[in-house]
Formats: C-alpha cells, sequence, structure tokens
C-alpha cells in the first residue's frame, strides 16, 4: 500500500499570511478606543464643572475663565516630558497611571465638595494635576497606534480616535452641567468613576503597546542618556527634518491661533450680541457651528478611504480664510454658525491625516516625543488666538475680527504652496 510522505516541500512549510483583521474586528485598539473615550468624557465633564463650582461659589467670572486658560497651557507644557515618558516607559502603565491619579483625586474633590466649598487653592491645584495627567498619558495612547493596528488602517484608526474626541466634547460638557445641577459633588465622583472604567479597561489590552527595545545600543550609537531638555527636543529635531510633517505643523498651528474652537466661539457670541440677537439664537448658532466638528469626525473615514490627501488639505487650508471673508459680509446669525461648520468640518479629517503621517513616518522609539512636540505646538497656540480675538473685538468690532482671521488663514497657508503638499502620497505608502 502506498505511504504519505512525511517530507514537505517548501511551499507546505511555509504558512500562508493571516488575512488583515477588520478595524472593527481588532479588540486591542477598540480596547483602548473605550478606554480613551471614557477618559475624554470623564475629561470634559468635570471641565465644565469647575467654572460652574467658582461661579456658584465666588461668582468671579475671571476665576471661571482662568480654569480653562490654566488646562490648556498645563497640558501643553507636560505633553513635552509627556513625549519622552512615553518613549522610555511602558505606554500602558502610563497610561494606568494617569487614570488612576484622576480617580484619587477627583474622588477626594467630591468628597470635599459635599463637605462644604473648598477653597480657591485646592480647585486650582485638582486642575493643574489634572491638566498636568492629561498632558503626560495623550501622547502615549496616540504613540500606541503604531503597534496596534497595520500600517494600511493608520487614517482608519486616527479617525475613528477623531470620533472619540469630538464625541466627547458634545456629550461631555451637558453631562457635567446636568449631573452639577442635581448635586455639586456629583459631575467630579461620576468622571472618577469613568477614569477608574478606562483604567481596567487598558488592562484588556493583550498587545504591546510599544515596539520592544534593543537590549545593547547599536555600534557608534550615541550614548548619552536621555533625559532632561535634550530628551524631550528630540521631537522638535524629528518634525524638523520631515517635510511633510513639518509644514503641516506650521499650517496648523497658525490655523489654531486665527480658528480654534474657543476663539471662534467668542467672536460669535460677541458678532451676535452686536448684531442683536437672542439668547435662544446664540445658543442655536454655536450648536450649528459645533456640529460641524462632529460631522467631520464621523466621515472623517470615508473622505480618508475615497479622497486622495492633497486634495483634502488644499479644502481644508484655504475654506478657512474663505469663511472668514464670508463672515465678514453674510448678515443675520445664523448664517454665521452653518459657515463656521463648514470650517470645524475639516478638524476631524485632518487631524486624522496628520495622526497617521506621524504613526507612518515617526519610528516607535520616537513616537511619543513628536507626539508631545506636536500636542505642545497645538496647544499653545490657541491661547495666544483667544487673546487676540478678544482684544481686536473690543478694539474694532466683528468686521475686524473676521478680516484678522482672513489674512492669519492666509498667511499659514503659503508654507504649503509647495510640491510637497501637492503631490502629498497616502500615509500607508511612507510606513515603513
Amino acid at each position: 500500500m502506498p505511504t504519505e510522505s512525511t517530507s514537505t516541500s517548501p511551499e507546505r512549510e511555509q504558512a500562508p499570511p493571516e488575512p488583515e483583521k477588520s478595524l472593527f474586528r481588532n479588540r486591542d485598539f477598540q480596547a483602548m478606543w473605550i478606554s480613551q473615550f471614557f477618559a475624554a468624557v470623564a475629561k470634559e465633564s468635570a471641565e465644565i464643572a469647575y467654572p460652574l463650582l467658582i461661579l456658584a461659589t465666588t461668582g468671579s467670572a475671571t476665576y471661571a475663565g482662568a480654569v480653562g486658560a490654566i488646562q490648556l497651557v498645563v497640558a501643553g507644557l507636560m505633553s513635552l516630558p509627556g513625549g519622552s515618558v512615553s518613549d522610555r516607559f511602558d505606554r500602558r502603565t502610563t497610561m494606568i497611571v494617569c487614570d488612576v491619579a484622576r480617580v484619587a483625586m477627583l474622588a477626594l474633590f467630591g468628597f470635599l465638595v459635599m463637605a462644604g466649598d473648598p477653597p480657591m487653592v485646592v480647585i486650582f491645584a485638582i486642575v493643574i494635576v489634572s491638566a498636568g495627567c492629561l498632558g503626560i498619558s495623550n501622547p502615549a495612547g496616540l504613540a500606541a497606534i503604531k503597534q496596534l493596528v497595520p500600517p494600511s488602517q493608520f487614517t482608519q484608526a486616527t479617525a475613528q480616535n477623531q470620533i472619540r474626541f469630538f464625541g466627547a466634547t458634545v456629550i461631555g460638557p451637558p453631562i457635567g452641567g446636568t449631573l452639577f445641577g442635581i448635586a455639586r459633588a456629583l459631575p467630579f465622583l461620576s468622571a472618577a468613576i469613568a477614569f477608574l472604567i478606562s483604567a481596567v479597561l487598558l488592562l484588556f489590552i493583550r498587545k504591546p503597546m510599544q515596539a520592544p527595545r534593543p537590549a545593547q545600543p547599536p555600534a557608534g550609537a550615541d550614548l548619552t542618556p536621555d533625559t532632561g531638555k535634550g530628551g524631550m527636543l528630540q521631537g522638535f529635531k524629528f518634525i524638523g527634518g520631515q517635510p511633510i510633517i513639518l509644514i503641516l505643523i506650521i499650517w496648523a498651528m497658525g490655523s489654531n491661533m486665527a480658528f480654534n474652537h474657543s476663539g471662534v466661539f467668542l467672536a460669535l457670541i460677541a458678532t451676535a450680541e452686536f448684531r442683536g440677537a437672542s439668547e435662544a439664537t446664540i445658543g442655536t448658532t454655536l450648536a450649528v457651528a459645533g456640529s460641524g466638528g462632529l460631522i467631520g469626525s464621523l466621515l472623517a473615514g470615508l473622505v480618508l478611504k475615497w479622497v486622495r490627501p492633497s486634495v483634502v488639505m488644499h479644502y481644508a487650508i484655504w475654506v478657512g480664510p474663505v469663511c472668514a471673508v464670508l463672515l465678514m459680509l453674510v448678515p443675520g446669525v445664523l448664517p454665521l454658525g452653518v459657515i463656521v461648520a463648514c470650517i470645524f468640518l475639516r478638524a476631524g479629517v485632518v487631524n486624522a491625516l496628520i495622526y497617521s503621517y506621524i504613526a507612518a513616518l515617526v519610528p516607535d522609539d520616537l513616537q511619543g516625543r513628536v507626539l508631545g512636540a506636536v500636542g505642545f505646538l497645538g496647544m499653545i497656540a490657541q491661547p495666544l488666538g483667544i487673546f487676540g480675538i478678544g482684544a481686536l473685538f473690543d478694539l474694532a468690532g466683528p468686521t475686524w475680527v473676521f478680516f484678522a482671521m482672513a489674512v492669519a488663514g492666509t498667511l499659514a497657508a503659503l508654507p504649503t504652496l509647495t510640491k510637497t503638499i501637492r503631490k502629498l502620497p497616502a500615509p500607508h505608502e511612507l510606513a515603513s
């Protein structure tokens, strides 16, 4: 009887490559996404509760407004050491520690609020430490994308992250405001629970969130320890040597100054009041304007799949200056909300595209520092724009505010008039 040979051919020895899983079935990425969604909602709900608490206890609008500015500055500054921490230490552990720290702080703060009105110094201390935790944990979560998803899904993953961000900004503040109306301590205690859920979900991620580091440095490598100022500056140095990332970040900084959410909302509110609009009309206008960001984040995956990156960027670059001119000329109030929505529509798509290029072009051991540098540059530009819009409105009125936005948006667009942007390849084509 013939017997089956035990020898195997080279073709049979080599197993066929496993088919690529869809992003939806990637349990590690989805666990991190859901974890960060809980964390984002907790952050947004607590951030609206801080000024409400300050107004209820002191009546000081100055202190209430200072909370938002301090959070932005601290988070931006801490993103630099946060990037270094993300590259040098385990990213999941870093995120869990930051979540647990916020659980402890917010739970304690909630009990202090239940006991009475906490001192202003305690409120600002909680705000500063919470913003610091955000600045440290954000680079770790963004850098992990490179390890949790294949290069062909970078744009899908970063697009889904934009849904998380804009979704949290939409539902977080109403949750915080509603809970504050029930009991002043409730938004802080619920945020602590949400951060606890975020930390627990991170434990379900099985895949390493960063590439293994070599035990021995390569021959001729710089043996200087990656600590302190030099280590944090590595992110800026890498950005300076990557034309695509450099040009997009320079444009984004200028655009953030001219068209950041807080500054544009301030301009809309001031313009609507200048034109005699009712509070209901102002609220509707802001809701229409804000919906642009959420719609853009929901469409980002489809847009990046079917539209060439160069086309996406040309819309994103020039829609700001064009719409700023329309804001100068269009009468009424509600139409202004529609025009601003067209500007905000780009945010989710462009953010996803920029983070995709970072995932594709930046080595894993530099991901955190580059993302920390990007976070710093993006956040630090916004307060300048908010202050400038408010000061210019007081000095000259709405027309000159929108004219300044158009000029600033055009100047920010000038570095993008290069072949690099006109011939922009897809991120997965650049991934090594």
